[in-house]
């Protein structure tokens, strides 16, 4: 799967820096774990549709009830379709340049709690409808003011976040401009029971997979495929003895993707298929 660097893509003169951009976003098919280098922090103002991202060690989906501001860096994107035949939201990007310019002129130079998620889930309410509705790549393209406008937007909707949310908002806007990278091991490990693939974890730790297998093979002194699948079969064989749940109810919680697969894997490993636990 191809990795999709983003804003740049639908940037027409990528040659000319942009500190904040506005895409407006529409697709009509499902897209399933898209691969995506975000260069800039970004705001997604879901409109239709639902989305659901992974980063590193965390995951999170939301519908069109909810917007999402995510920290640069690389992310899987799964962008669904609801009732409606069209998946819209508004893509509202900006460099740490714009957001180091803010944070000076309206917050204290606090330091931030340690950062635990690389998102913040925003609640729609009217206000952010309506300003959403005020936000276009088109509206104000042909005007000679469009960045200064864009720049009071960005203003705008950090200032009514700050006010809303208050020191948990303002700690996380810091927390953007921070340098951490999460450990290897951290994204590894908060993984294990996702149903995600040696390539997509290896995308998350910013690594190709064969220098991802390398590392793991490393830091772990076996190979990742079967470190993986047997911390998630046992993980299932523990949920299974608690006797309260079947294998119909746990195969995707250990990583797996359809019940005969996971069945197959169990009894290879264990002598006994999950339903004799």
């Amino acid at each position: 799967m191809p990795i999709e660097n983003i804003p740049e893509i639908y940037i027409d003169n990528p040659t000319k820096s942009k500190d904040i951009f506005v895409y407006d976003f529409k697709m009509t098919n499902d897209v399933v774990k898209s691969k995506v280098n975000l260069s800039m922090n970004m705001f997604s103002f879901l409109q239709v549709g639902k989305k659901q991202v992974h980063f590193a060690n965390t995951s999170k989906a939301v519908n069109s009830e909810q917007s999402l501001l995510l920290k640069k860096g690389n992310w899987l994107w799964t962008e669904l379709l609801d009732t409606e035949t069209i998946y819209y939201c508004k893509l509202f990007f900006f460099s740490e340049k714009k957001l180091t310019e803010f944070l000076s002129k309206y917050t204290k130079n606090v330091k931030p709690y340690q950062e635990k998620v690389p998102y913040f889930v925003i609640e729609n309410d009217a206000y952010i409808a309506s300003f959403i509705s005020s936000l276009s790549s088109i509206t104000f393209e042909d005007s000679p003011y469009c960045d200064a406008i864009l720049a009071l937007k960005f203003d705008e909707i950090l200032l009514y976040l700050l006010d809303k949310y208050g020191n948990e908002f303002e700690h996380y806007l810091h927390a953007l401009i921070s340098k951490e990278v999460s450990p290897f091991k951290n994204i590894v490990e908060d993984n294990i029971h996702s149903n995600l693939k040696l390539e997509e974890i290896a995308f998350l730790c910013n690594m190709s997979l064969s220098t991802f297998k390398r590392h793991f093979t490393t830091e772990y002194k076996q190979a990742p495929g079967k470190w993986l699948k047997d911390k998630r079969l046992q993980k299932a064989k523990e949920l299974l003895q608690g006797g309260d749940l079947k294998a119909s109810d746990i195969y995707l919680e250990v990583g797996y993707n359809n019940l005969s697969n996971f069945s197959a894997a169990f009894k290879n490993k264990f002598g006994v298929s999950p339903t004799d636990i």
